[in-house]
Parts: C-alpha cells; structure tokens; sequence
C-alpha cells in the first residue's frame, strides 16, 4: 500500500474527476518536473494555474502563473511541488481555499498536513506523480 493509503480506484477518481487544478511551484524550465508535470495536464483539458510568485503573469504552456494558490482561483485540486518541510503550509492554505484535494509530488511527505487536510474532509495524496499515476492506471482522457 503506498504513504498515502489510497487505492487505485481513489487515484482514478481523482484524475477522472478533477478538473480544476493550481500547480504550486511550477517552472517555466523545461528541465523541471512541475514543468512537464504542468504541460501534461494542460493537455489532457485540465484548467491549470501555475503558482509562482517570480513568474506572476508570465505564461506556462499557456496557463497564466497565478503569484499566490489564493490568487489562482476557484480550486478543486492543489498540486504541491515543494519540499517537504514547506508542504504543510500550503495545504493549510489549499484546505482554507476550499480545495477538495491535495496532491503532494514524489518525495513531499508530510503526515501531519495529510492528517489536517484528512479532518477537514480533503483527500490528501502523498509522495505520489499525477503523470505516473496516470500512465500507470492507463487513463484517457484530452489529448
């Protein structure tokens, strides 16, 4: 069973279902995974927002980078490409925010945050690639 204790059919429900989603630390480096991580969900119809205060206003794959998750708009799902030691203040913002899901990437654990956004009744996957999941699960959807 994985960190998170979630199972295949959690993760297909949240990727088939979502629509909504602010990617937080996203780059506009091609070398960076929130990079490709961002691109792929653009491409499969998600609405993102990237979430980078050095990059406000610039484009990323044609999403408009929000400076702030309050300032990206309605959310259903936080996508956190932080260290693991910053991942807890953002999912206090995502479950203040009214996000139904947070979504911690490869190596971001944070058990206490996963707890607090679990009793505020927020899914909170952890350690855990949305571009992987979905390759894995063999999902379609978009492009």
């Amino acid at each position: 069973m994985s960190i998170d204790g979630l199972s295949d059919d959690e993760i297909r429900a949240i990727l088939l279902n979502t629509g909504r989603i602010a990617v937080v630390g996203a780059s506009a480096n091609p070398a960076r995974p929130s990079h490709e991580v961002t691109g792929f969900l653009v491409g499969r119809g998600f609405a993102v927002t990237p979430v980078n205060p050095g990059l406000a206003g610039q484009q990323i794959h044609g999403a408009t980078v929000a400076a702030s998750l309050a300032e990206a708009g309605r959310l259903e799902m936080v996508d956190i490409f932080r260290r693991s030691e910053e991942a807890g203040a953002v999912v206090d913002e995502a479950i203040r925010l009214g996000a139904k899901v947070v979504w911690m990437q490869l190596g971001v654990i944070d058990q206490a945050a996963a707890e607090r956004a679990r009793a505020a009744g927020v899914t909170a996957v952890m350690d855990r690639c949305p571009v992987i999941e979905w390759s894995r699960l063999g999902l379609a959807r978009g492009a």
